[in-house]
């Protein structure tokens, strides 16, 4: 009896182990392709961005751009959060993300590929070792390149490493004895049994948010030649895992603008329209993908091609089905999606509170932020022109709670940027990206003064309403408005540096010669004053009201300086 309860014990614990074991496979597996990823990324990064953000001028060359993107970083999921940032930024239209959105389906298949070349009954982990090795060599390098050349290494090899652990712990576990057991009870479903597969697959993909995962798995299955789970019930799980990706670029787009959330809708559509038109001509689909591998491809012998390639032909077919209807497409989730007034609210345009991007695809997207900041403040110079001509208190009072509301604004635009910020600094980034993020740092910390003291420009005329009823001299107004001229260009010229491409050099003489010309203004203008106070021209305390607002103007000068140079060494 004791013997009995021993075995028993010994059992639970192995499967326990073996579970945990099965597991831990996985996420060998997903850490792999997310290092991978990540090394490609900073490998070519900009360049990534450039491709999506340059190369989608029609639908092909965006369902081509999509393709391109995804195969090299592995990761549908990637792509599609990408491209719901790029048109959260306005960096993309909707049309065109959903051309990539299409080609971003077919160039996930690559995964898929790549595990059936490689097969499982291979000792797929005897070459992960000697690449680890090899990746050595470059990871600790000094050349940030080559770091991320061996980083992709790595990941590739943890992904060989966890691939074949998860074989492995499925044998040990006796996956197979339980699927087919499983299977047993729903084989007589027919189509029944192909829905709930669809349904297992996008829910157990929605779970992981990893469609590549539940491929590698789905084709383990299917390797393992389990009585009643063939090409058919294969395929039905692969056409739910295209359900379940898409659930990733709809968390991500929860807190974006409306075009962001439009282009995730759209993805869903895509993917689960593909999979109704699919499932009404299944079996006849799988035959012909049967007969293509045997008879065209002439592979008979390796079964994982029937399910990599009915991956593969199901994404063409869904894009080529839908590539003439994109336009359709736009309209259909825009009337799902109907357009609101945005009001000037105290948070971020652009980059959303929820999932991040990759890290180093996301620096764009807090650059562009740091224009809306900059744009802000610039709106903000034209209120305090604004105070500086009102005559009624009630007309001034609305100014004076615009521009508090305005530097509230920009106080929580600097928090939200600056740890956003730090967020993608927790990433893997390269040397450039990291520069980048230092001087990024610093122009919301600039901007965020020149926020500040826009509020105390209108505080110092609040100031003067209530106790100096004098206006300021004819005098006094013309250098204030020759001062605020200075200011308004020098704005100018911060958001045109700020809104620029990155890859265009910066003259930043211009920036220099107004910051030049605002001193010496300055200057003049407190010798003047000194001499106007102590001639009797005006009061003292008039006078101070208006050296305060000059000093204030050469405040922001200092500061657009720094931003602008902070700009400018930005890929330095």
């Amino acid at each position: 009896m004791c013997h009995n309860f021993d075995a028993v014990i010994d059992r639970i614990m192995d499967t326990i182990l073996n579970l945990l074991s099965l597991l831990g496979s996985l996420g060998l597996f997903l850490f792999g392709m997310k290092t991978m990823s990540e090394g490609l990324e900073k490998l070519a990064g900009e360049r990534l961005r450039n491709i999506l953000a340059a190369m989608t001028k029609n639908r092909v060359m965006g369902v081509l751009t999509g393709i391109t993107v995804t195969a090299l970083i592995q990761s549908s999921s990637a792509t599609t959060v990408m491209v719901v940032s790029f048109v959260n930024a306005g960096l993309m239209t909707l049309s065109q993300a959903i051309g990539v959105i299409m080609g971003a389906n077919v160039g996930t298949t690559v995964t898929a590929w790549i595990i059936s070349a490689i097969g499982f009954k291979v000792n797929i982990s005897a070459f992960a070792l000697p690449l680890l090795a090899f990746g050595i060599l470059f990871v600790f390098g000094g050349n940030s390149k080559r770091k991320s050349f061996g980083e992709f290494i790595y990941g590739f090899s943890f992904l060989l490493m966890g691939l074949s652990f998860l074989q492995h712990s499925a044998n040990d576990l006796d996956i197979g004895t339980m699927v087919a057991s499983l299977l047993a009870r729903v084989a007589d479903g027919g189509f029944l049994t192909i829905l709930l597969f669809v349904i297992i697959g996008a829910l157990v993909t929605m779970l992981v948010q990893a469609s590549a995962a539940t491929m590698a798995i789905t084709l383990m299955l299917f390797d393992m030649q389990i009585s009643g789970f063939g090409l058919e019930q294969a395929a039905a799980l692969a056409m739910g895992q295209n359900i379940g990706t898409t659930i990733t670029a709809f968390i991500a787009s929860f807190t974006a603008n409306t075009q962001a959330r439009r282009a995730a809708l759209a993805h869903m559509f895509f993917n689960v329209f593909g999979v109704l038109v699919v499932l009404v001509i299944f079996y006849p689909f799988c035959d012909a993908v049967s007969w293509f591998v045997e008879s065209v491809m002439k592979v008979s012998d390796n079964d994982l091609y029937k399910l990599s390639t009915f991956h593969t032909a199901f994404n063409i077919f869904n894009t080529l089905l839908l590539i003439g209807f994109v336009h359709q497409i736009e309209r259909f989730v825009c009337r799902i999606l109907p357009s609101k007034e945005e009001a000037e609210e105290p948070r971020l345009r652009y980059v959303s509170g929820g999932l991040l991007s990759t890290a180093e695809l996301s620096i764009f997207q807090a650059r562009n932020e740091i224009g809306v900041m900059a744009e802000r403040c610039h709106r903000m110079l034209g209120m305090v022109n604004e105070a500086l001509t009102v005559e009624k208190d009630s007309d001034f009072e609305k100014v004076f709670k615009r521009v508090e509301h305005y530097e509230q604004i920009t106080d929580n635009m600097e928090d939200e940027i600056a740890n956003y910020l730090r967020r993608v600094s927790e990433g893997r980034l390269s040397a450039t990206s990291k520069n980048q993020i230092t001087h990024m740092l610093r122009e919301v910390d600039d901007l965020e003064s020149v926020g500040d003291s826009m509020f105390h420009l209108v505080r110092t005329l609040a100031r003067k309403r209530k106790h100096e009823e004098a206006p300021f001299t004819e005098d006094q107004m013309k250098k204030i408005n020759e001062m605020v001229d200075l200011t308004d260009k020098a704005l100018s010229q911060l958001y045109f540096i700020v809104k620029r491409d990155e890859n265009t050099s910066v003259d930043l003489t211009p920036s220099y010669a107004v910051e030049d010309a605002i001193n010496a203004l300055r200057k003049q203008c407190r010798n003047e004053n000194i001499e106007a106070v102590n001639s009797g021209a005006y009061s003292y305390r008039l006078g101070t009201f208006y050296n305060d607002f000059i000093s204030e103007c050469e405040k922001i000068g200092d500061y657009v300086v720094n931003v602008v140079q902070d700009a400018a060494a930005m890929n330095e």
